[in-house]
């Protein structure tokens, strides 16, 4: 019998019920995660420019579940602005990095086919836009995340895999230097913010392009699941679902491309800080496991933010 990630699985519940209007209640920003920068890159309101993708079904909004990561942005500096509507030239002029997050193709439609969400003219837009310098910061998730941005990360060489990567047992998923599975990097070596762990709640994998920076790989101790339908993934995962190992794949990573730059995170929860279920369990920058992710996430947007 297939042993199961029981925590990723009730996040695969409640991020389900969070995309109905009446269930929002369960997973809702921590009004009491705040974040004190001591020498903030700029000045307030004086740094680059994010622009947010909220266009594309994105369940996780600034004003909503990613709240933690504007504030992180803005007390350093940077400068938020959303957009809502399908992606123009005219959009990106002013932005230094487009940010997606949990892009999805269909929120109240789990199974297969995972359709992309970003039309070809919005891809090549994008594309074309970081190869004269623009950067982007793609944040996705398990299937169907991974599945309806998968044609955009396919552009920049990454095959993203449309499922749920799993460990065999349960258990936090940690990523360190120590465990083998966080490698030195741009944003991982920071001379004044280092990040020596790294959190994940449920992700998926992908295949980095030979040019790319691998900050955090699975190993064989997890597998991803293909299920066809989202009722697949129960408890245990019956013998009946494919899978293929985790092993040499990487759930987040950097890549110089062009003049441009991408930063690629399989995980939505990652840069989030949340209150999760009925226990309000800590998920994501909050969480005492994920003391270095408000550094991880400066240095990747600083990564992001400079110009070759």
């Amino acid at each position: 019998m297939v042993s199961f990630n029981i925590k990723a699985y009730l996040f695969i519940l409640v991020f389900q019920a969070s995309l109905a209007a009446d269930c929002k209640s369960q997973q809702v920003a921590d009004p009491n995660f705040l974040v004190s920068i001591e020498h903030p890159s700029y000045l307030a309101e004086k740094g680059p420019m994010l622009l947010v993708d909220e266009a594309h079904n994105n369940p996780f909004s600034m004003k909503g579940q990613y709240a933690g990561f504007a504030q992180v942005a803005a007390k350093d500096g940077y400068r938020l602005s959303t957009t809502n509507i399908a992606l123009s030239a005219n959009q990106l002029e002013e932005a230094r990095i487009f940010v997606s997050i949990n892009a999805i193709y269909n929120p109240t439609d789990w199974n297969l086919p995972t359709h992309s969400i970003y039309t070809d003219e919005e891809i090549e837009l994008l594309f074309n836009w970081v190869m004269e310098g623009g950067s982007l910061l793609l944040v996705t998730d398990h299937m169907p995340c991974a599945g309806s941005i998968s044609a955009l990360a396919t552009k920049f060489g990454f095959n993203l895999i449309n499922g749920f990567a799993l460990l065999d047992y349960p258990a936090p998923e940690l990523f360190s230097a120590s465990l083998g599975n966080l490698y030195a990097s741009a944003v991982t070596q920071h001379a004044s913010r280092p990040v020596e762990q790294i959190r994940f709640w449920g992700s998926t994998g992908f295949i980095a392009p030979k040019e790319a920076e691998v900050i955090t790989a699975l190993t064989d101790a997890y597998k991803v699941y293909l299920p066809s339908k989202i009722e697949d993934v129960t408890y245990p995962v019956a013998s009946t679902v494919p899978y293929i190992s985790g092993k040499g794949l990487a759930n987040s990573a950097l890549l110089k491309v062009g003049k441009g730059r991408v930063a690629l995170f399989a995980d939505g929860a990652v840069f989030s800080a949340q209150l999760q279920g009925v226990k309000s369990e800590k998920r994501g920058m909050n969480h005492p496991d994920a003391e270095h992710h408000v550094n991880l996430l400066l240095n990747v947007l600083q990564w992001l933010a400079e110009k070759p």
